[in-house]
């Protein structure tokens, strides 16, 4: 049901992927784009379950992530645009290889789908499904966190940065471990009210002429975005038709759900059915 592949970028980087794989017919093939600094072996049992399901997933780390990070990140390069014009094309090219002729879903959680109208080869896909993406931008994210992230962007990332050539997220228990070109790109986006849109003119005029049908999971107890956070995203594409769906905790029996919570074992019975109907119904 599952395997583990080693991707090459047109240059020349390796990235590692997963295929699950039915066991019968491919009703749709998803490409799962992850969260900043989550490695895709937490997505998992999703993508499993997904396959039980008839659906084949691809997930994949992009360089100097998970499993596609070099022993030590100090003096590796990688930005947030390499993993947009260099690995994605290569996990979208594997899954147009391996599942040719089916239904096709973008599934982005996060970061995964704030990028989605940069993408080159977006237009395989009929459908865009995210979870918990919004503008980063800091008077957006959840206000409790709001001090906070004035304390990440202003003094322990460009400290830690300075001093260990990578952000060392898991080490200080703060997001992952991102590469420092990445992590620079994150924080001028997060600083900014275009957020992602502070890329320029010609990446806005790319967001205009997506057209893919978009189902927005908004996540009431999210603990990084707030529903305006999220609500703004999706100002960058006009054309798209666009249906948030508002996912209240309480309404499906859980206590919480938070800005992960939707792809862990725990919210298997009460919303990965839910889920389900978002990517392929």
């Amino acid at each position: 049901m599952e395997e583990t592949l080693r991707l090459t970028t047109l240059d020349g980087r390796t990235v590692v992927a997963r295929a699950y794989q039915p066991d019968g017919e491919v009703r749709r093939a998803v490409l799962l784009s992850s969260a900043m600094g989550v490695p895709q072996v937490f997505y998992r049992p999703f993508a499993t379950w997904l396959a039980q399901q008839g659906i084949a997933v691809l997930t994949f780390d992009c360089r100097g992530m998970g499993e596609s990070a070099p022993a030590s990140l100090r003096g590796y390069v990688a930005s947030i645009t390499d993993w947009v014009k260099q690995d994605h094309p290569a996990a979208l090219a594997e899954l147009l290889r391996r599942w040719p002729g089916v239904p096709r879903t973008y599934l982005g959680h996060s970061l995964g789908g704030q990028i989605f109208g940069w993408l080159d080869g977006r237009e395989h896909f009929d459908r865009m499904v995210t979870v918990a993406s919004g503008s980063g931008y800091w008077r957006y994210n959840a206000p409790q966190l709001r001090f906070s992230v004035h304390v990440l962007w202003w003094f322990i990332a460009p400290v830690a940065v300075t001093l260990f050539g990578h952000f060392p997220g898991e080490r200080l228990g703060v997001l992952g471990t991102i590469p420092k070109q990445a992590m620079w790109q994150w924080r001028r986006w997060c600083l900014n009210p275009d957020y992602i849109g502070a890329e320029g003119n010609e990446l806005r005029a790319r967001y205009a002429q997506v057209r893919t049908p978009i189902t927005a999971t908004l996540i009431e107890d999210d603990e990084l975005i707030s529903p305006e956070g999220i609500r703004r995203l999706y100002r960058l594409y006009p054309n798209a038709p666009t249906r948030f769906e508002a996912l209240r905790p309480q309404s499906h029996g859980l206590q919480r759900v938070g800005h992960f919570g939707l792809f862990k074992p725990q919210s298997a019975t009460a919303l990965w059915p839910l889920a389900l109907t978002w990517i392929a119904d």
